[in-house]
């Protein structure tokens, strides 16, 4: 939402119900309805060309046809995710945060936010903002890894409940109404914490993975380190527990699942009529494992599963099988992993990092980034076929319309960075960055393209590479928010790239129709 000077912004904004740091009308919408009225159509300039030579780090993606990473200008891992009104969020441990107040090695004591996107064709990739632990929660030493559930309450909305990892000494929980937020802390205080009451042999209870099963019972696994008594094939510190109604307390004792090379990486998901226990294996060398079982020895730093139907009888865990192995052992560099299991329409996906866009970018010390690949999964007896991490990634359920307002910060590749202004974010351009969106489809009846800018240069677009035939070409000069337009020349379904000359902000575009 923009108006001609920054007071005139709060005013809007706050006159039209926006706050926190994703409101839905921003982040779904661009600019509102009611402000778009107020911003100055601006002058311009069409058909320039911006000179380039093509050099962006980030086209790899393009060039080798991949859509892993999930997005190129952020790293963030331990992915987690949950589906709401048609549109999948993904959340992640913020590793840029770490790169930017720190660099050199990634020791994560930075870390305390999470990163939020979200796509509904699992091509194009939308920057939803972070969620700032440590201003909600000022009582973590750091947030990781976490895990979110959805679930319709009593008073008939649905209630979003993440849990994360306080570092490694415990588990937090977050509560919001809508996956961008605003998301609150319930409790003040940590949900578990290393030496609780009830809580044994768990030197490191962090990691935590939630699931609702169908009767709406919550559960939440957690655990890493190795008990006084563990074993390198038993380190006896993964627990279940089953949560209270309000899903902010326990209605169960903590409870062992004894998972063979356990490390960390705890995740949780229901279907089969089975609870489905995924976990991160050690680095310990194999000398002690059971050949005559049926089962593989599980790999080294790997994604392993048990399966359960009464998930608080220890003895009723049966481990399953690897589903996927280290990306050192696929072709990639080797790191740890944690992997989140997604079902989105009818089709399931393995969410896990890599170290891909550190490698791409020329960056050291374990930087992480997300991807998704495709993953066959028999729901009728709870198996999960083994996944190939790949580069190639997920393919796209349909094509984009840029008949609609479309966000300056989403699209398969970028290199521009994100601001955030009163809830409503945008991409921060210059000359050299790019922005691709993937499979736009304008049909036969493009006629006038509309960006919200601010700044002075000149944004182009162009069809199918960095370097194709030009759409359209905007140049313009404006202090505040205003809203350049020009005629478009494309049809039919084309990848299309944003090429930046000078410096300015884009809040959003969209097409009209002729």
């Amino acid at each position: 939402m923009r108006t001609k000077t920054a007071a005139a912004v709060c005013a809007v904004l706050l006159l039209s119900g926006c706050g926190g740091s994703a409101s839905s009308e921003s982040s779904q919408t661009g600019v509102s309805s009611q402000a778009r009225t107020a911003i100055a159509k601006t002058k311009t300039e069409e058909g320039k060309r911006v000179e380039t030579s093509g050099d962006n780090t980030v086209l790899f993606k393009a060039l080798e046809q991949q859509n892993n990473p999930l997005i190129t200008n952020i790293f963030c891992a331990d992915p987690t995710a949950v589906e709401y009104e048609g549109r999948l969020y993904v959340f992640g441990t913020n590793d840029q945060q770490q790169y930017l107040e720190k660099g050199g090695e990634n020791t994560y004591e930075r870390i305390k936010s999470f990163v939020i996107l979200s796509t509904d064709d699992m091509a194009n990739w939308r920057y939803e903002g972070t969620i700032n632990t440590g201003e909600i929660a000022p009582w973590v030493y750091a947030s990781w890894a976490p895990s979110v559930v959805k679930r319709t309450e009593e008073d008939g909305k649905t209630h979003f409940y993440l849990y994360f990892s306080n570092s490694g000494n415990g588990v937090g929980v977050l509560t919001a109404e809508d996956p961008r937020g605003p998301w609150s802390d319930p409790l003040g205080k940590p949900l578990i914490y290393n030496g609780m009451e009830g809580l044994k042999n768990s030197p490191q209870p962090f990691d935590p993975g939630a699931v609702i099963d169908d009767d709406g019972t919550g559960w939440l696994a957690f655990g890493g380190g190795r008990a006084n008594s563990g074993t390198d094939l038993y380190p006896g510190t993964a627990r279940i527990v089953k949560l209270g109604e309000d899903m902010l307390s326990f209605d169960s004792d903590f409870v062992e699942i004894k998972a063979p090379y356990f490390f960390e990486a705890s995740e949780l998901n229901f279907f089969g009529g089975k609870y489905i226990y995924t976990f991160n294996t050690s680095w310990e060398k194999r000398t002690d494992w059971d050949h005559d079982s049926g089962k593989g020895t599980p790999p080294t730093c790997s994604m392993c599963y048990m399966t359960s139907s009464d998930p608080l009888d220890t003895d009723s865990w049966e481990y399953q099988e690897h589903y996927l192995k280290n990306p050192g052992q696929l072709g990639m560099e080797y790191s740890n992993n944690h992997t989140h299991l997604q079902k989105f329409g009818d089709k399931y996906y393995l969410f896990y990092h890599t170290l891909i866009l550190q490698k791409e970018l020329g960056v050291e010390g374990g930087y992480r980034s997300i991807g998704a690949d495709e993953v066959e999964v028999d729901e009728e007896n709870a198996v999960i076929n083994e996944c190939f991490a790949s580069r190639t990634g997920t393919r796209a359920l349909k094509n984009l319309s840029p008949y609609e307002i479309r966000q300056g910060e989403e699209g398969f590749l970028t290199d521009c960075e994100y601001g955030s202004q009163i809830g409503v974010n945008y991409a921060k351009c210059e000359s050299g960055k790019v922005i691709a969106v993937k499979n736009v489809d304008f049909g036969d009846k493009a006629g006038t393209f509309k960006a919200v800018v601010r700044g002075s240069g000149t944004l182009e677009m162009r069809l199918d590479s960095i370097m194709g035939d030009s759409a359209v070409s905007l140049s313009f000069d404006c202090k505040d928010w205003a809203e350049a337009e020009g005629t478009v020349t494309a049809g039919g379904v084309h990848d299309i790239y944003f090429v930046f000359d000078g410096k300015f902000d884009l809040d959003s575009w969209e097409t009209t129709e002729k």
